[in-house]
């Protein structure tokens, strides 16, 4: 998406659905702003263009849920999911040095979308991954790459190259179950998000075992999943949230 600013806050002003949406979450217990932010131009400005392009790309992505009851997608558990997933990933982006904190909620919110894809364009496929996944008790991406040759990461990659969004981000998105391939700040912060919003009970198809953290991950967060955890302190407040915007 190549535009200005302002051409960025005019297309996002004639959709009031997105505008809203991306008010609430700049708003929310995500963003932990001290001032409310009352319109597109003041986002802008305290969050910078960037993070508010993803920002509205992200939420008008998660708002194409599979309509139709074919693929048996179940919408508010994903979204549960890429909410928590995001929360948590920003968290632990303020600790690292070398990952965005706002590139880490984008990367959480959309690391499982290439599901909704599937589910929407292959519903009857995706219902037999999602079967297969629970019959064998494997990852929903597993069953994916059997049933439709590839995997929700991969999909999710190509989208967010389409919408150009920056490299690290892509990367982040195709390789997320591949970590020993791109071992960076971010990568870290979004692979140990998602294995902690799985073991907090928000999962969507990451298969019944959850593995532990890769040394290299663990290295950069300083300690294991459970640790991590620990470090991270009441998560209540943000978990909460990500329920209050299940129907986002």
């Amino acid at each position: 998406m190549n535009c200005s600013p302002k051409d960025l806050v005019r297309v996002i002003d004639k959709d009031p659905v997105i505008t809203v949406k991306v008010l609430r979450v700049v708003n929310s217990a995500y963003y932990s702003l001290s001032k409310q932010i009352t319109s597109i131009d003041h986002a802008v400005v305290f969050l910078g263009f960037n993070t508010i392009k993803n920002l509205a790309l992200s939420i008008a992505a998660i708002g194409m849920l599979p309509a139709t009851p074919e693929a048996g997608f179940d919408g508010p558990q994903y979204l549960l999911h890429s909410l928590a997933t995001a929360g948590i990933a920003k968290q632990l982006g303020q600790r690292v040095a070398d990952a965005d904190p706002h590139d880490c909620f984008i990367a959480g919110l959309l690391h499982d979308f290439g599901k909704v894809v599937v589910a929407q364009f292959m519903p009857l496929e995706f219902r037999k991954a999602r079967e297969a996944s629970l019959w064998h008790e494997t990852s929903l991406g597993q069953a994916l790459r059997e049933v439709v040759g590839v995997d929700h990461a991969a999909i999710g990659a190509m989208l967010a190259e389409k919408w150009r969004f920056a490299p690290n981000l892509i990367a982040t998105i195709g390789h997320q179950h591949e970590p020993h391939l791109l071992d960076t700040d971010l990568m870290a912060c979004v692979f140990a998000a998602n294995k902690i919003s799985q073991k907090l009970g928000f999962d969507f198809g990451g298969g019944p075992v959850l593995e532990p953290l890769p040394p290299q991950i663990a290295k950069r967060l300083g300690g294991t999943l459970d640790e991590v955890m620990v470090s991270l302190g009441d998560l209540k407040p943000m978990l909460d949230e990500a329920k209050r915007f299940s129907t986002i």
